[in-house]
């Protein structure tokens, strides 16, 4: 081979090796982490790697119905009319979130008014819910815990009455501690009807 024509072809092996070797150590980058002042989106979804749905931050209007494996489920659920945060189990299936809203309807009344931070159990339902509601339609607020219906409530309720209430398996109320506003205090147990079968309070 011609020394001049083997320089040539030399040369030219050595830059293309060279373009080669950028585009594989570009490739081969580590994701840079952007700092931004300020993000204005509708809504975000946070996914695996292989794009399984772990978390939905959103707006009211973006905010989605239940899903189940990854599919939405519409019917299995009321239309959430809050914004907030969805969390979702390894198969992208729902387990819990954050929902906070508050609005006037056309008559002036609060509707949606008030959050709720809930855990879903393993292919279950809800077991543990902090809620805080103040609207036209229901005035409370406390910690729920669950077993197929609500086992256990502590809270205030529109009555600005305080109590510890405990429900059976099938979600009956069998016993109340509460305080009423005026701060009397009261012990009473019911019968699975929901009856009251006693009740202790101090003598006036």
């Amino acid at each position: 081979m011609h020394p001049t024509l083997q320089k040539v072809l030399l040369t030219y092996s050595t830059l293309v090796s060279t373009v080669l070797l950028c585009f594989v150590l570009i490739g081969a980058k580590k994701p840079q982490t952007e700092v931004l002042d300020e993000l204005r989106v509708h809504r975000i979804d946070i996914v695996e790697p292989d794009g399984t749905l772990r978390m939905v931050l959103s707006n009211k209007d973006r905010l989605p119905p239940v899903i189940i494996k990854g599919q939405e489920r519409p019917e299995m659920g009321e239309p959430r009319p809050q914004a907030g945060m969805i969390f979702y189990n390894d198969e992208g299936t729902e387990n819990g979130g954050l929902i906070f809203g508050g609005r006037k309807n056309e008559k002036g009344e609060v509707v949606d008014s008030g959050g709720s931070l809930s855990f879903d159990k393993y292919g279950a339902g809800q077991i543990i819910q902090l809620a805080g509601i103040d609207d036209k339609d229901n005035r409370f607020v406390g910690l729920g815990m669950n077993q197929g219906g609500q086992r256990i409530w502590i809270g205030r309720d529109d009555s600005d009455s305080a109590s510890v209430s405990l429900t059976d398996s099938k979600g009956k109320k069998r016993i109340r501690m509460q305080v009423s506003a005026d701060g009397t205090p009261s012990l009473a147990f019911f019968d699975a009807e929901g009856h009251v079968i006693q009740e202790l309070a101090p003598k006036k």
